[in-house]
């Protein structure tokens, strides 16, 4: 009996030893969160531990055809060692998109480690795909123009680049006042979208969303937008920017007249007039030079202009004259000469006189200090 007493103690003992002293607990569900190329290792610890023990967790990674290598213990590579944190972020590991990986997880403490947790991961296939990075809504005209930014990647770049061009989006529009169910969907790889065929001055409401077509995954929404399209240009704004452009070209043809007009007139009638002396001589019917006949006689008359002082001397000088001539024929007749002589030489200086006067007013045609204009006829 004592000896049974013994024995049953005995295994108790070994029993809690070996409980105590056993393989530390594993992590439990182990997955992977990723977006894009954000990838994210995250586990449940929910298990109790020893007093005055820490649990730390150790992550790693390694390509799946090395795991198939006698020695692939070597291959593995640590990103997270000892860490408290029940997640190990492997974006800045370089996993490539296309790859195909095996990760690991296991927990320890100063004293034991547990077994490794193992899952495969392929990110082109397991990855999520995230919304666009932005999209921009604005009205052009009737229509509404989308600008659809590429979702990107840890590193910035450009999802489409990694999905080799299988990346689309989807469109969905409706009227503010209807429900998203009843939306119109348009399909298109592109990144400039015009949504045509709508209504005018009218609220749209516009969310895309981010497919890759090869493996046939779709992203969440991007945020909602709404804007309303541009109306239809009222009738007095159209007939206004009519009458503006009717007057701008009456504006510019009268313009043209004017300058044609004025280059004419300064042509054929110039500003400076000629004098009034030539005006009359050109355009005077009565001033048109005429040649003389011989046939008819015509009497020419020739305007004289005597001064006053020079009149006067020719009165005196024919006055002397006439006093000489006298004497000379008193003396004459005192001497005894024949009265036929005397007439005859007072005949021949009496013309010579008015021939001597109608050579000088020719010579002399200059005004009268008083302003008298004399015209003699010969």
């Amino acid at each position: 009996m004592k000896s049974l007493r013994c024995f049953c103690v005995c295994s108790l003992l070994l029993l809690k030893v070996s409980t105590g002293f056993g393989d530390l607990r594993r992590p439990e569900n182990v997955s992977m969160d990723s977006l894009n190329t954000r990838y994210v290792l995250r586990w449940d610890w929910p298990h109790e531990t020893a007093i005055n023990q820490t649990v730390t967790f150790t992550a790693q990674y390694i390509l799946e055809y090395q795991s198939r290598k006698a020695n692939y213990e070597q291959y593995w590579t640590s990103v997270c060692v000892n860490v408290r944190e029940h997640y190990c972020d492997f974006s800045g590991a370089e996993l490539h998109y296309n790859g195909l990986f095996l990760l690991r997880v296991q927990a320890n403490t100063s004293q034991q480690s547990s077994s490794w947790v193992q899952i495969r991961f392929c990110p082109d296939e397991q990855a999520a795909l995230g919304p666009p990075s932005s999209v921009k809504l604005s009205p052009v005209k009737g229509d509404l123009e989308i600008i659809i930014t590429d979702p990107l990647s840890s590193t910035n770049q450009s999802m489409k680049t990694l999905l080799n061009d299988n990346m689309g989006y989807l469109i969905q529009y409706w009227r503010r006042s209807e429900e998203p169910q009843k939306a119109k969907v348009l399909e298109t790889k592109n990144n400039l979208v015009m949504l045509t065929e709508l209504d005018r001055q009218t609220w749209y409401c516009v969310r895309v969303q981010s497919r890759d077509v090869f493996n046939n995954k779709s992203s969440v929404f991007s945020d909602t937008q709404c804007t309303h399209t541009e109306g239809q240009m009222p009738y007095w704004e159209t007939f206004l920017y009519v009458l503006i452009g009717l007057l701008l070209f009456f504006l510019l043809l009268y313009f043209c007249f004017y300058k044609m007009f004025t280059l004419l007139k300064n042509t054929f009638y110039p500003a400076i007039q000629l004098p009034d002396h030539i005006q009359e001589l050109l355009f005077s019917e009565s001033e048109k030079p005429q040649l003389l006949s011989p046939e008819y006689p015509v009497s020419v008359c020739v305007p004289l202009v005597l001064v006053r002082t020079e009149l006067d001397a020719v009165a005196v000088n024919e006055e002397s004259n006439a006093g000489e001539q006298d004497s000379s024929t008193h003396s004459q007749h005192s001497s005894g000469d024949s009265g036929i002589y005397s007439t005859e030489e007072d005949s021949s200086h009496r013309s010579t006189t008015h021939t001597d006067l109608q050579m000088s007013s020719q010579k002399h045609r200059e005004k009268l200090h008083d302003g008298t204009l004399l015209e003699l006829c010969a």
